[in-house]
């Protein structure tokens, strides 16, 4: 068991037929394409949203803390491989995300924020803005600051600074959007 767990592509390929089995099992009248889209926008915007809270519950206030000669390891390994996963998980939640309110028939109303989808509107505005800053702000920021790309040291620090404060504005918008996405159903329409 241990060989299987030790590669995670095959632990996440257990992970989904699980999922299957379950799906099968209990729901195989009524899996629908829109509820495979709902799973997966949840299970990508756990990714993003669970990395975007390391980097600023974590990384970003544990960074000052360890020793000049360890830091390496953080941003020439761990965080590039975070990142990856982060932007990702943000491109992938949006996409999820559109393509459930296409299906589900609330795709305009819920963008124009018409009576009944202004909750779920928010929501999906927030991810949206969220989003952009991950791959048109934080992205290219962090790839000044980590060295990924040449830049001086003056730039790579004001590169830092930007990437973290926009990191900040996307956890503080975190909270509103993911009080509209978990709880637009539960109003009167």
């Amino acid at each position: 068991m241990g060989k299987i767990l030790e590669n995670l592509y095959i632990t996440l390929g257990i992970g989904l037929l699980l999922a299957i089995v379950l799906s099968a099992t209990f729901h195989a009248d009524v899996v629908t394409v829109a509820v495979i889209i709902r799973w997966l926008h949840a299970f990508f915007g756990i990714v993003w949203i669970g990395l975007l809270y390391y980097f600023n519950f974590v990384q970003i206030p544990t960074m000052p803390k360890i020793p000049a000669e360890l830091k390496p390891a953080v941003s020439k390994f761990i965080a590039p491989e975070a990142l990856f996963f982060f932007r990702w998980g943000a491109a992938f939640t949006v996409l999820a995300g559109l393509l459930l309110a296409y299906f589900n028939g609330y795709l305009r109303e819920a963008f124009e924020m018409r009576s009944g989808f202004k909750l779920i509107g928010i929501g999906m505005w927030l991810g949206l803005i969220m989003a952009f800053n991950v791959w048109f702000i934080i992205w290219p920021n962090q790839k000044r600051a980590l060295g990924l790309v040449e830049a001086e040291a003056d730039v790579k620090a004001k590169s830092a600074r930007t990437a973290m404060l926009t990191s900040r504005i996307n956890t503080l918008l975190s909270i509103p959007m993911l009080y509209a996405m978990t709880t637009y159903q539960t109003l009167p329409a």
